[in-house]
């Protein structure tokens, strides 16, 4: 028979049995539905994951200060006054670095009215949310002018706004005093949760150029908190950080660093290991659901052989070969496996 007429029998085959060949499509239906809608619902799930890991700070790369030795007696790392903003401007200009924030960190009380709250201080640069994927709740962030004017600005964080204002507080053009000093609220970030073994929630934003002009009296800065531009980069980042400091601070070779440079390589190996997860369990999800649609097309095939052999002895008698007595019944399932696909494809796009 011609390929039309094969396709034309098969057709009035499956529809002598509608309501069979209904539900045998509705198993394919079913099953390429729930196919896409599952690796959907995945994507979305992984896209999630990998923002908030990056959130946590997957691309980031903090510079601390290194360490400062006097009378041989070692400060620890972070005492020395090694880095300077000139180094974080320097920072910028490097081809796989994003974003960068120069930062001054101090713990203090904190006075609001007739509540007052012992929390850290984080002097900063503008960039820091971006760093921190770390949006504002309420009001705004601080602005370039602010940190060239070493304005007296603050931006609370969640935990520092509730023990201050109360959890449903809007504190933006209050007052508070830092060391005696009063600062205007200018905004409230949103929670950010706990991160690298604190709360985040458990600070003040304040221009960095303001902590080191009016409360330390430093011209030098505690870290720099860098941001590559992806995560892929961040190891070559890092060199490019390393060797830009050890050129500006002059060390000679096999010199020690008067800096540290930590990246978050654990972060970054969650975040591998949980797209690898999810990869895998999509396509376990779509391998099973592929085979038991196909099971179930055998099966109604299978019955469908043995309800018709008088119809298959008929035509082998009048001269059809195996073939084309194999051909027509293949035809009919890839007619099912076509159209049950198809609204499957629709259906599981709708979802």
């Amino acid at each position: 028979m011609s390929p039309l007429i094969t396709f034309r029998v098969a057709f009035k085959a499956l529809g002598r049995n509608k309501l069979r060949t209904g539900l045998t499509m509705l198993g394919m239906i079913i099953g390429v539905a729930a196919v896409i809608t599952l690796v959907a619902m995945g994507n979305g799930a992984q896209a999630a994951i990998e923002e908030q890991i990056k959130g946590a700070g997957t691309n980031m790369i903090t510079v601390n200060a290194g360490n400062f030795t006097q009378g041989g007696v070692r400060s620890g790392a972070g005492a020395s006054s090694s880095l300077s903003e000139a180094d974080a401007a320097a920072m910028r200009e490097l081809p796989d670095v994003q974003y960068v924030a120069s930062g001054v960190q101090m713990r203090t009380q904190v006075v609001a009215a007739n509540q007052n709250w012992f929390t850290r201080i984080q002097g900063t640069d503008v960039d820091l949310p971006l760093i921190r994927a770390w949006p504002t709740r309420i009001g705004a962030f601080f602005s370039p002018q602010d940190i060239d004017g070493a304005a007296k600005v603050a931006v609370l964080g969640a935990t520092v706004n509730e023990q201050l204002f109360g959890a449903d507080g809007d504190p933006v053009g209050q007052v508070i005093r830092i060391r005696n000093q009063p600062f205007k609220v200018i905004g409230v970030m949103g929670g950010k949760g706990q991160g690298m073994g604190e709360d985040m929630d458990d600070q003040i934003l304040v221009p960095y150029t303001t902590v080191q002009k009016k409360l330390l009296g430093i011209d030098y800065v505690n870290n720099i908190t860098v941001s590559a531009r992806t995560a892929e980069g961040t190891s070559a980042a890092a060199d490019g950080i390393a060797f830009l400091l050890r050129t500006r601070h002059q060390l000679a070779p096999g010199q020690e660093d008067d800096f540290i440079i930590r990246t978050l390589e654990e972060v970054a190996d969650i975040r591998t290991q949980a797209t690898g997860t999810m990869t895998t369990l999509l396509a376990g999800i779509a391998g099973v659901s592929l085979i038991v649609g196909g099971i179930g097309i055998m099966n109604i095939m299978l019955v469908s052989v043995t309800e018709r052999t008088r119809e298959i002895g008929l035509r082998l008698a009048i001269g059809a070969s195996d073939a084309s007595v194999l051909t027509q019944f293949l035809v009919e399932s890839v007619v099912l496996s076509l159209a049950g696909g198809l609204i499957g494809i629709v259906a599981g796009m709708l979802l």
